[in-house]
């Protein structure tokens, strides 16, 4: 292969990235949202079927990209690999250490800021672990989409993968909070993830994306996903609780 080729394959996916980035802003929205209940100016339940599905269609989008982008790595320095010798691993350590690191400083910001509902499995802390199950079977990616095609039926159709008193005994014998600003439970999760390498096999990422404002701005946030993970919701909060003590002066 030429290093023309592969510089065509190492060039980034402005469908992923869109993709993730309409997750981010979703994401965006539905914390904004959280806020403005937190401080009076919206009323409603999280348990509703709205904000359940809501959340839902976050993770899903989430859940898919990581699959997909893992199965894009592996092709991409698979290929890398035969002609420039390099190793293939590297860019999955780095990615799983700034995982690590990101889901660290929440962990350590929210117990500190909420000591009784800090976040000790959010979704950085799944998509972490997620991406190190995932990854050895992103390289067959018909066989990853068949088991968590599989275990997505299994939760949602059986009671199989059901195990109600599970999180109680867990936080109960780790003396973790029972209730967490933000938590994802393993299943029906993971089964999404495994479908993601699907996606990249199916070529998605080669579809195009209209060339306008809003498309550029999905493909930033996906791009910058972490980052803007990390300091959105401290800039929403303020935002909120400034403008409500703006109104009480």
């Amino acid at each position: 292969m030429q290093p023309s080729s592969i510089d065509a394959l190492v060039k980034r996916s402005n469908f992923l990235d869109a993709y993730r980035g309409l997750g981010v802003l979703l994401m965006i929205v539905f914390h904004f949202c959280w806020d403005l209940r937190n401080f009076g100016f919206m009323e409603y339940s999280i348990y509703d079927p709205f904000w359940v599905y809501f959340r839902s269609l976050i993770l899903t989008l989430f859940m898919t990209a990581i699959g997909w982008s893992t199965y894009l790595t592996f092709k991409k320095n698979t290929l890398a690999e035969n002609t420039l010798s390099k190793g293939s691993y590297r860019a999955f350590w780095k990615r799983d250490a700034r995982l690590f690191f990101a889901a660290v400083v929440i962990s350590l910001a929210t117990y500190i800021a909420t000591p009784d509902q800090w976040i000790f499995f959010g979704i950085l802390h799944f998509i972490f672990v997620a991406s190190l199950i995932t990854r050895p079977l992103a390289k067959w990616p018909l066989v990853s989409a068949s088991i968590g095609a599989s275990i997505v039926a299994a939760y949602h159709l059986t009671d199989l993968l059901v195990f109600p008193g599970a999180f109680v005994m867990i936080t109960n014998y780790l003396d973790l909070p029972q209730r967490t600003l933000d938590i994802v439970f393993p299943f029906p999760w993971i089964g999404v993830v495994l479908i993601g390498p699907l996606f990249g096999y199916l070529n998605c990422q080669k579809w195009p994306i209209p060339e306008h404002a809003l498309s550029h701005i999905l493909a930033f946030m996906g791009r910058y996903a972490l980052p803007i993970y990390l300091v959105h919701q401290v800039f929403l909060f303020a935002l909120v609780a400034g403008f409500k003590m703006v109104l009480t002066l």
